[in-house]
């Protein structure tokens, strides 16, 4: 049976801090606090730097059973490499700890730059060198370079599927190649809600559907009214039942509000996590 997660992306924000957080929570107390009121966050420290195994295994201990991470993949990969030559920084990625958040790991999701155009040949590179499985992670992470050598996690406790996004910024994508090459490689589109500034690709190409919700009317800023999130919920209620047809499967469905700067995104997670369970 589908499912809909929707958090947040990212949760260390200081102006959230006395208004989304209760004045004095303290900050190590932050995530425990988010992941009470949400159902998934995307930890986007990883696009910046490798993190550590410590803080994987910290928010898995600091989330409840049920919770589940997305993860964004180095921007190393995405915006330095332009996605070549990604073997090695592929295995120090799953190296850093990511394979600790165990059955607590969602979809990966790897954000290309606005400059980045549609290049059919090198996302096909890229995406036959994604891990589809823990173990196949697990298989990639031993191939780690020296800079792993004293932090490198290298533990699954089951081989359990992968899920990998693509959030693409540059008008090329609107190709129709692309649903077809991402169908191809069972990789999800990222719905990216810019206010206009990016595209909006609605293509269902995997079992599963990924939002990122940036702001409706200025990107980062601000909030959805309560006729958008309508017109989200019934957008993802109808993925998660493939439009109500008998004779096709739902799609799981992963929302992350990324309005941060006036602090809606947790506010309006939280409103739309209502009108799903309604």
């Amino acid at each position: 049976m589908a499912t809909a997660r929707v958090g947040i992306s990212g949760w260390r924000y200081p102006p959230w801090r006395g208004d989304f957080y209760p004045k004095g929570l303290p900050q190590r107390s932050e995530l425990a606090y988010a992941s009470e009121h949400l159902s998934s966050i995307e930890i986007n420290g990883s696009f910046y730097s490798l993190q550590l195994p410590s803080s994987f295994l910290r928010w898995y201990d600091e989330t409840p059973e049920t919770f589940m991470f997305s993860v964004k993949g180095p921007r190393y990969i995405t915006h330095m490499l332009h996605l070549r030559n990604a073997a090695t920084p592929l295995a120090n990625f799953y190296a850093s700890g990511v394979l600790a958040l165990r059955e607590k790991l969602g979809p990966t999701l790897w954000q290309l730059p606005p400059r980045h155009p549609f290049d059919a040949e090198q996302l096909e590179t890229f995406f036959a060198q994604l891990p589809r499985s823990t173990g196949e992670a697990l298989a990639l992470a031993r191939r780690h370079d020296e800079r792993l050598d004293d932090r490198a996690w290298l533990h699954a406790t089951e081989d359990r599927p992968l899920r990998h996004a693509l959030e693409v910024r540059h008008a090329s994508f609107e190709s129709p190649e692309v649903p077809e090459l991402l169908r191809a490689h069972d990789v999800a589109p990222v719905v990216a809600d810019t206010a206009g500034k990016w595209p909006l690709l609605r293509h269902v190409t995997s079992d599963f559907v990924y939002l990122r919700l940036h702001g409706a009317d200025e990107l980062y800023t601000s909030g959805y009214t309560a006729e958008a999130l309508d017109r989200w919920a019934a957008d993802i209620r109808g993925w998660m039942t493939n439009g109500g047809r008998a004779d096709a499967p739902g799609r799981d469905a992963f929302v992350y509000f990324d309005n941060d700067v006036k602090v809606r995104a947790p506010y309006d997670a939280m409103s739309l996590m209502t009108r799903l369970a309604g």
